[in-house]
């Protein structure tokens, strides 16, 4: 009888290493992701640090650099032109988004229209991260608050947003307003 304790006390110790084994070097179920992260030589700029083991290919980092991307159906430059250090930014989140084989444990099913796919939901984002992203697009505009739902087109094009104060609230700190575009404020709320 100790014996299976033992036995059962080594699977206990184990199997949380062999799941968390499938959390990385895994892809995204999506329509631009690979089925298997792999070498890709020629990747563009943003996406050159995933080269060694992408999710995405060649094709996919090229369309994530585009003046207007076509990956979403969707132009970041909405409500007029992104700085260049602001557009650097996103571009740097769509390679992280598309070529990353290291998001397995915010890897979640969504199933639009019957297809099942998958999406990234809840990938942190370090405050450093957040401050400089905020300080290369402070004077950019967007058009909403939360860029997941809600978008009103019946006009042709959603509203412009002036900017909007976001709180900075850490731990065990006093809470302290910086102004900012509203596209941010939930990534820096820690």
């Amino acid at each position: 009888m100790a014996q299976w304790w033992q036995i059962l006390l080594g699977l206990w110790a184990v199997l949380p290493t062999l799941a968390g084994d499938k959390l990385l070097s895994v892809c995204m179920n999506s329509k631009r992701h690979k089925q298997e992260p792999g070498p890709e030589d020629e990747l563009y700029q943003e996406c050159r640090p995933w080269e060694d083991n992408a999710c995405c290919t060649r094709s996919t980092s090229w369309e994530a650099h585009l003046e207007e991307p076509l990956l979403f159906n969707f132009s970041m430059m909405h409500c007029g032109l992104l700085t260049p250090a602001c557009r650097k930014h996103f571009i740097q989140a769509i390679c992280f988004h598309e070529c990353s084989p290291n998001l397995g444990p915010w890897i979640q099913p969504v199933v639009p229209n019957g297809q099942e796919e998958q999406r990234v939901w809840g990938v942190p984002l370090c405050q450093e991260d957040c401050e400089d992203w905020w300080r290369a697009c402070h004077s950019s505009l967007t058009c909403k608050s939360n860029w997941l739902h809600g978008w009103d087109w019946s006009e042709g094009s959603p509203p412009c947003l002036a900017p909007s104060p976001l709180v900075w609230m850490a731990a065990g700190t006093q809470q302290s307003t910086v102004p900012h575009f509203s596209c941010l404020y939930k990534w820096a709320l820690l």
